[in-house]
């Protein structure tokens, strides 16, 4: 029996109230409907959140430092692949040149997006921890009522519709430097436009 990777993309990153100021990274299938919720830390998710929009520290972050080293001693980052559950915790890899180094999943989320590499779940893993979400609404079905509670559109007398109204509170996160919001709304903006078109 073969154990095949699957290809991941990050879908979001949102607070998790049952776990004390956790995040939970969510995980789509690439070529798939299955998403992997993944908690991490604060840390973490704040570091791959300024990845992902790509705002740079004054000071490198740990990640940061952690490529930097890499790339100074002549490696490069393959790919990481979340290969193990046991217990309720996750385990990763990375593929640095030809060796795999322990890793834990959040650490090796924050390298990949660094070096633009590929995320892959072990299907084994992604059988036991997946779910497919319901179908989710979308801004067709919301009522005139809702439509109409936008401050924006009571100034302008002109409708605005969900996605202006992400765009909208995604340029004040970011002038606020409120990363975590700005990066699950970046996250709900791709995901309206993929609906969309």
């Amino acid at each position: 029996m073969s154990v095949e990777r699957i290809q991941v993309d990050i879908l979001g990153l949102s607070t998790s109230p049952s776990s004390g100021g956790a995040y939970a990274l969510i995980l789509k299938e690439t070529h798939g409907p299955r998403r992997l919720p993944i908690i991490i830390g604060a840390f973490e998710a704040q570091s791959i959140a300024l990845e992902i929009e790509g705002i740079k520290p004054p000071r490198p972050l740990t990640h940061d430092l952690m490529k930097s080293i890499i790339d100074t001693l002549g490696g490069a980052l393959n790919d990481v692949t979340i290969n193990d559950l046991k217990d309720g915790t996750f385990y990763a890899r990375l593929s640095v040149d030809s060796r795999e180094i322990d890793s834990r999943p959040s650490d090796a989320v924050a390298l990949a997006v660094r070096f633009g590499v590929p995320i892959f779940v072990m299907d084994t893993v992604m059988n036991e921890a997946s779910f497919v979400p319901e179908a989710e609404e979308t801004d067709a079905t919301s009522t005139p009522e809702e439509k109409a509670e936008s401050p924006e559109e009571e100034k302008t007398g002109k409708p605005v519709t969900r996605l202006e109204r992400l765009e909208k509170s995604l340029e004040d996160a970011i002038k606020h430097e409120e990363y975590e919001k700005a990066a699950k709304l970046r996250d709900d903006i791709k995901s309206l436009k993929a609906r969309n078109s």
